[in-house]
């Protein structure tokens, strides 16, 4: 009996060195439901004055906007809408034919916007063959042969002041007038105000004779609109080339 007392002391000893407290379950409280007794007031809208406010301008939410896109926003839709795939039977066509369809649309648009643009440009008056052409360097040329008539023009006393005024391009310049006057007055070429270089070569019937005014063209050329500085021995050399061209002539 005294060992049995001794060990039940000694067991509750060690429970409470350890701080341990035996759980104790709590008790389920039972599911009460409480019924809400407040007075609910029921607040009804004045018709009347919401029929005065209505008619307030500050109350009047009504969007009368015009949502109707113009001309031109019309247009953008357009033109974008060119620029979508062509749906021609996808699901039918080979991949080759697909590509085929999409190269040629955009062929076309690019066509198109080229000729729209080209005919703005004409509309305004630029010439699209010259506008990237360097102009020639201004040689104080009184007269040009797109304004003057060449047969009104004393050649041999405006060589003679050019190559006095050592400017030898504008000396060859009407060494190639007086030769346009030659041909013209020995009815080898038509000479027009608006007439090409070129044009007057083609005129000429003899393969020889439009050989060698081909190359006394081409010289022209070169020192007139490539702006080609020459001195005096070179626009000798010129000159006797063109003298001897204007010896067969005649």
């Amino acid at each position: 009996m005294l060992r049995l007392l001794c060990t039940i002391f000694f067991v509750l000893l060690v429970y409470a060195g350890n701080g341990a407290v035996p759980a104790v379950k709590p008790v389920k409280q039972p599911l009460v439901l409480k019924t809400d007794t407040a007075k609910i007031t029921l607040r009804r809208l004045d018709t009347a004055t919401i029929a005065v406010h209505s008619k307030q301008p500050e109350f009047q939410y009504r969007d009368d906007t015009d949502t109707t896109p113009s001309w031109w926003d019309r247009f953008w839709r357009w033109f974008w809408s060119l620029f979508k795939p062509i749906k021609l039977g996808q699901h039918g066509m080979s991949p080759f034919l697909r590509i085929l369809s999409y190269v040629l649309q955009y062929l076309l648009l690019a066509a198109g916007l080229a000729a729209i643009v080209f005919l703005v440009l004409k509309l305004m008056g630029i010439d699209m063959l010259n506008i990237f052409r360097r102009k020639p360097t201004s040689a104080n040329l009184p007269f040009t042969e797109s304004l003057e008539n060449i047969h009104d023009i004393n050649f041999d006393d405006e060589i003679e002041k050019a190559v006095a005024q050592h400017n030898y391009r504008l000396a060859v310049r009407l060494l190639y007038l007086k030769c346009l006057k030659q041909l013209s007055d020995a009815d080898l070429i038509k000479w027009q105000i608006d007439k090409t270089n070129s044009a007057y070569i083609d005129e000429l019937t003899n393969a020889h004779q439009r050989q060698l005014f081909s190359s006394l063209t081409l010289q022209f050329e070169y020192v007139w609109y490539g702006e080609f500085a020459i001195d005096g021995q070179t626009f000798k050399n010129i000159n006797t080339i063109f003298q001897d061209f204007n010896k067969g002539i005649a």
